[in-house]
């Protein structure tokens, strides 16, 4: 059985766009670019802003079971299905708002083609800026769509829903991990600005403590390899590098930061610093890393362990401290050098360090493995989307609705071609 394949546009609804100040209302919920999670699909966040503020992207009317498609950078897929909770909300202009037809499409169907490589690979090819890639509504909405009918639309989603339920559960079992760590540290040591365990209070810039941003001291060759980290390659959410590049030591020795096995790599930068981007570097080439200059890097003293400091640096309160110590212009702000040498903290006695260490090691190994087997559902679940918009998923349940398919294609060939009014069938 083959599907017809009308573009996206043909198959959706007209949707409008306006400024918030002449809605009449006062404030409204405003999805932007930022607040779409493309790991989960999911609106994370929608900020309440008054419309006398509503800045100038701010003009996409939203509502319920909305495919949102970013225009920018297509090839990172942050799409998401709007909830009912933002009916009637507005969204930015650099959403494709895509509003199903459901007399011939499915949302959930929609939604879930928005995720496959198909659809993608069409914005990418079609994208354009080599810097900053992006696509356009109308490009978005000629991309194709296979089309099976309404109840073969409903049993394809009611499929996939149960492999996206595997997916989240997935991501929760991550997001505890994620939750384990400040959890352990503030048990063991308390908190940072109350210390109520009474431990002894040294600077970080303390040579006990820390090395902050310290010098290469490796004797290296123009020719020899070594690891370069980029900022990309640093996973805020598993606290890991998951990327490294060869390069030769003439490209990296200037211009770029120097770090060694086990150094802490923490981001200066917001937003990489607000979402506690560091990592224990691991895995270099000769033990010797180059990275971002937007890198802080901390190298562990006497007094304490690489997990002590990576765990330090991505608390919640440390990095509130850190915010508030801000330099630079909006949009620039780095943590500067200074505030970390000057930073407070306790320090734990050696034994409650090497057990906490050794907790630390346990749980990002964990996270490593589970990691290995998100990549793998993930690539079972693009495997899954394939056979969906195949026809592969559905034959053998088609088989046995032939004929009601057989007169739901023919009413739907009906809706997806109407008849010419009247007054214009002489013209045509």
């Amino acid at each position: 059985m083959t599907w017809p394949t009308p573009m996206i546009g043909d198959v959706c609804l007209p949707t409008l766009q306006g400024d918030p100040a002449r809605t009449g209302r006062q404030s409204f919920r405003y999805v932007d670019i930022a607040g779409v999670d493309r790991d989960s699909k999911l609106i994370s966040g929608a900020d309440e802003v008054q419309c006398s503020d509503a800045p100038s992207r701010a003009r996409k009317m939203i509502e319920t079971s909305d495919v949102l498609v970013s225009t920018v950078r297509p090839n990172l897929n942050a799409i998401a299905l709007v909830p009912e909770s933002l009916n009637g909300e507005i969204a930015s202009t650099g959403f494709a708002v895509l509003r199903a037809n459901r007399a011939v499409l499915d949302p959930k169907y929609l939604f879930y083609w928005a995720q496959s490589k198909q659809f993608v690979d069409f914005l990418v090819a079609n994208a354009t800026g080599a810097s900053y890639p992006a696509v356009t509504d109308g490009i978005v909405k000629r991309a194709p769509i296979p089309l099976p009918t309404p109840r073969e639309q409903s049993h394809i989603v009611k499929l996939l829903d149960e492999a996206d339920r595997l997916r989240r559960l997935r991501r929760e079992a991550d997001a505890k991990a994620a939750r384990v760590l400040p959890a352990l540290f503030l048990k063991m040591f308390g908190d940072l600005a109350t210390n109520p365990n009474g431990l002894p209070v040294k600077l970080l810039g303390d040579p006990s403590v820390c090395d902050i941003n310290p010098r290469a001291k490796a004797e290296l060759a123009d020719s020899d390899l070594v690891s370069f980290v980029p900022m990309a390659d640093v996973d805020e959410h598993l606290g890991r590098i998951t990327g490294r590049q060869a390069r030769q030591y003439s490209e990296v020795k200037k211009g770029f930061t120097p770090f060694q096995e086990r150094d802490v790599l923490f981001a200066k930068i917001t937003p990489c610093m607000q979402n506690g981007k560091a990592a224990i570097a691991s895995g270099l080439i000769g033990g010797i890393g180059f990275g971002s200059t937007e890198f802080h890097v901390l190298r562990a003293g006497s007094d304490v362990t690489p997990e002590y400091l990576f765990a330090l640096v991505r608390l919640q309160s440390f990095r509130n401290y850190a915010m508030s110590a801000f330099t630079g212009s909006a949009g620039q702000q780095r943590v500067p050098t200074e505030f970390l040498r000057q930073f407070r903290l306790p320090v734990p006695t050696s034994t409650d360090l090497q057990i906490f260490s050794k907790v630390i090691r346990h749980l990002l190994a964990c996270q490593i493995e589970a990691d290995h087997a998100a990549d793998k559902l993930e690539a079972q679940f693009q495997l899954l989307l394939q056979r969906a918009f195949s026809g592969q998923l559905t034959a053998k349940w088609r088989e046995g609705q032939m004929q009601e398919l057989l007169e739901e294609m023919s009413q739907q060939g009906r809706a997806l071609n109407p008849p010419l009014p009247k007054e214009l069938e002489v013209r045509s």
